[in-house]
Formats: structure tokens, C-alpha cells, sequence
């Protein structure tokens, strides 16, 4: 990391990021790697072609480039993989970051995580200003995980969550709804979270990557199919609160717990879009759901003056498309040709 880090403040912030429809740029999710030690069957080919190192992001670049972020009025800051975890000397960035905590410019910094390597780093991550995790877990059998991550262990996951709690971070389970795979474990999920004071948020899977012999016409099941099994059971109640992201949430009155769905196919969530991607190498993404990106890389690399970056970012919000154009009705699975990890969810 550089020697003399900046530490910005509201005072130093120039004019906020908005868009071209009017929505001011608050939250980003950035991908600090495509790596992943999972090879989830919604997410990824098993036999992928990871990038070269050498493409990526150093951790000095994904530092400036989220200082630069912040200091156009950002206050959310997701970092996702692939698996964010598995970058090597990936705390060194953590800790970075939590001068832009320190000093209220950023209100949050958080993560996306399979949840493999939680055990070894919650502590860390709690140290470093996280308090808040997100953990992608879609079934709670053995098997099924099995399947369905390819080469990930339930155990490891399972003892990750243990490790989050007891280190202080506030845990929410994303399970993504695949018909015919955790259909039946709806309520088992429930329960789960209800038990160990975990946060649950269901997301409709999304039509991302050529996934080899996977169908997302077969994966798909809708999440009004799912509230509507939850209300067999629960009394359900629609809650008016956002969480800053894409998710709206419901409370069973009988547990008192909080229920999540990001449903970008049966409920278009793009009208309070607040957020942008950027990959590992630089490429910022305004819509998660087109093709349509810019490259951060080439000005950060070519000048040590911000200002050239901050131009650069500007001048992608301002191509920021108005929603997204997820749609299985014309009887394809993958209307986004590159694959979920590439962008971070």
C-alpha cells in the first residue's frame, strides 16, 4: 500500500455521483478477484479460465480507486469476488479502508462471502471496521451442497458462520431459489435463521454466463411462489424499510425475523438503483443486467492524478442505463454473456 494514504473527509468531497435518471451513486460493490474455491452451478463453469494475475487490480490500485469512489459521495462499500476471500493478503485492503470509516466519509464496509475462509479471518475483518456479512448458503444438506457448489464443504461453511457470530458480525444467508433443488428445504432455511439470529434474503437466479450443462429455465423458481409457501405457514408482513440495496423484506410475525427477496426477473428493482460494479481489472459495470461497462484501469494507470480517475468515473455514470434486461420469457438462459463472479453479484 502507498506510504502516505489519504483520509477524506466531507469537506474534501467534490460534487456526489448522479445519474442520468436522477439517482444518486451511494453503494459499490467491487470485485476483488474472480477466483473462487467454489465452482456454485448457477454461478460458474466447473472448468473455468480464470484471469492472469497480472490483469488484476493491485491492492494500491483497489485502494485509489475506491478513495477515489468515496470521495465522490460513495458510503457503501461491498467488496465480492469470486470469493473475496482467497486474494491473497486481501486484509492489508480491509484495513486500508477503515481510515474512510474512521473518518464518516464511509458508512459501511462490508463483504459477500461463500463463507469458507470465515473462520480464518472474522476476527480480522471485525478489526478492520466490518460488521456486516453476507453468506451465499442454498441448502443445509450435505449432499445437496455438495452438488450444487461442486467442490465446496457444508462443515466448513456451517463453522465460518459460528466464527462470524462469535466474533461479533452481524450474519445474513443469501440462498439463491433453484426449482427442484431447495424447494423443500424453504422452511428448514426458516428455521435455521430463526434459531441462530440470522438475517435470510432469497434471490431469483439470474440469467449470467454460459453455466455448461446447467439450465436456468429449470433453475428458475419465482419468489411470489415462495412468499406464497411462507404465508401457508407464517403470517407474513410487508416491511417498508431498504437496506440500501435491491432487496425488499417481509417479517414473520410468528419468529419476529426478517425475510429478504431480490427478485430482478417477477419484480424490477431498478427504479431506486443506487449502486455500481467494478471487476477486479477495473471495468465499472452501471447495470448488472447489460453489457454495456468502462474502463477504470487505463486512466488509473495512466496518471497519478485523481482527477483523471474521478473524470473517468464521472463519465460512466453518465452512461448508466435506466434497468436492466433480464428476461426469460424469450426462452434462452443467459441473456448476460459474462458469468456472476466476473462482476460480484
Amino acid at each position: 500500500m502507498r506510504g502516505a494514504l489519504p483520509v477524506l473527509t466531507f469537506r474534501t468531497m467534490t460534487a456526489p455521483l448522479v445519474d442520468p435518471f436522477q439517482r444518486a451513486i451511494r453503494y459499490l460493490r467491487l470485485s476483488v478477484t474472480d477466483r473462487c474455491d467454489f465452482r456454485c452451478v448457477y454461478c460458474m463453469s466447473e472448468n473455468m479460465t480464470f484471469l492472469p494475475k497480472k490483469e488484476l487490480l493491485t491492492l494500491e490500485e483497489l485502494d485509489r480507486l475506491c478513495s477515489a469512489f468515496i470521495g465522490l459521495g460513495v458510503e457503501k462499500l461491498r467488496i465480492t469476488g469470486g470469493e473475496p476471500l482467497v486474494r491473497r493478503d486481501i486484509m492489508t485492503f480491509f484495513r486500508a479502508m477503515t481510515r474512510h470509516l474512521d473518518s464518516g466519509a464511509l458508512k459501511e464496509l462490508t463483504l459477500t462471502t461463500n463463507g469458507s475462509q470465515l473462520g480464518r479471518f472474522a476476527g480480522d475483518l471485525y478489526d478492520a471496521g466490518v460488521r456486516r456479512v453476507n453468506v451465499s448458503l442454498d441448502t443445509l444438506k450435505e449432499d445437496k451442497f455438495k452438488e450444487i457448489t461442486r467442490w465446496g464443504r457444508l462443515p466448513q461453511v456451517l463453522s465460518g458462520i459460528d466464527a462470524a457470530q462469535a466474533a461479533g458480525l452481524r450474519v445474513k444467508l443469501n440462498a439463491v431459489a433453484l426449482k427442484g433443488e431447495n424447494e423443500d428445504e424453504l422452511f428448514t432455511l426458516t428455521e435455521f435463521c430463526a434459531a441462530r439470529g440470522l438475517d435470510l434474503t432469497w434471490i431469483e437466479v439470474m440469467p449470467m454466463g454460459d453455466i455448461g450443462n446447467e439450465d436456468r429455465l429449470d433453475q428458475y423458481w419465482s419468489l411470489k411462489d415462495l412468499r406464497a409457501r411462507l404465508a401457508e405457514q407464517y403470517t407474513v408482513t410487508d416491511l417498508a424499510e431498504n437496506s440500501g440495496g435491491p432487496a425488499r423484506y417481509v417479517r414473520l410475525e410468528e419468529t419476529g425475523q426478517k425475510i429478504g427477496f431480490i427478485t430482478p426477473l417477477s419484480h424490477n428493482f431498478c427504479e431506486s438503483c443506487n449502486r455500481v460494479r467494478v471487476t477486479c481489472t477495473g471495468e465499472i459495470y452501471t447495470c448488472l443486467g447489460q453489457e454495456g461497462h468502462s474502463d477504470l484501469r487505463g486512466p488509473l494507470r495512466a496518471s497519478d492524478d485523481d482527477a483523471v480517475l474521478r473524470d473517468a468515473i464521472r463519465a460512466a455514470i453518465a452512461l448508466k442505463p435506466k434497468g436492466h434486461d433480464f428476461d426469460y420469457s424469450r426462452g434462452v438462459g443467459g441473456q448476460v454473456s459474462r458469468h456472476m463472479s466476473h462482476t460480484g453479484g
